[in-house]
């Protein structure tokens, strides 16, 4: 899926629902992950860079 809109926020709120709205069957997907990517302070703030998913993922997972 692609998003764009006039201005990053705006192109994160169409990912959002397109996201919300993608309905698949039969196949596990990553949809999850990106709807919480979406709603991560960090991305939304724009300050990352090629490390800050998996950064991000192990604090989520924990000890």
């Amino acid at each position: 899926i692609i998003a764009h809109g006039e201005d990053r926020k705006s192109a994160i709120a169409r990912m959002r629902v397109a996201l919300d709205e993608m309905v698949l069957n039969g196949i596990k997907t990553n949809v999850p992950l990106h709807q919480w990517l979406l709603s991560d302070p960090g991305f939304l703030e724009g300050g990352f860079n090629i490390h800050y998913l998996e950064k991000r993922l192990a604090d989520r997972a924990g000890p």
